[in-house]
């Protein structure tokens, strides 16, 4: 069954000096701020596209993660992504960085990094995703 998911932002005034609110409308969990300068300096409390994506693809790779592993026959005890979204002005979105570390009782190093690098490509915003640079570093905590 597919499924659509909706957000919209209402963007007042010029690129540099203008800013908007962006709302999570499908979950309704809240409006969030969003600046040019959220988004090539600090943050300043204010998100930014690229967090969003961020967000995102942490999330969504944390569950293909996890069913790649059950379905390999190992439950994870816990799954821990952070997504690093990379913006260069004048560019656009270059790269995410995803870093993992992950409590897996029975779970072998190579098994491990094998399923994570198969994560990292079959998670769907990966593959959204598939125009920029797609980087994993994994831990296997014990």
């Amino acid at each position: 069954m597919a499924a659509t998911r909706t957000a919209h932002t209402v963007w007042n005034g010029d690129l540099m000096e203008g800013s908007g609110k962006t709302t999570l409308d499908s979950s309704g969990l809240g409006t969030f701020d969003v600046t040019w300068k959220a988004r090539t300096e600090a943050a300043e409390g204010k998100t930014s596209p690229e967090e969003l994506i961020a967000a995102a693809h942490a999330s969504c790779f944390s569950m293909a993660f996890s069913n790649m592993l059950a379905q390999a026959g190992h439950a994870p005890e816990e799954v821990n992504t952070k997504a690093d979204v990379t913006f260069k002005p004048g560019t656009g979105i270059t790269g995410s960085h995803l870093t993992v570390s992950a409590r897996i009782p029975g779970i072998s190093e190579e098994e491990f990094q094998k399923i994570a690098g198969e994560a990292k490509v079959g998670c769907p915003v990966s593959g959204a995703l598939a125009s920029i640079d797609i980087t994993l570093d994994a831990t296997l905590e014990s």
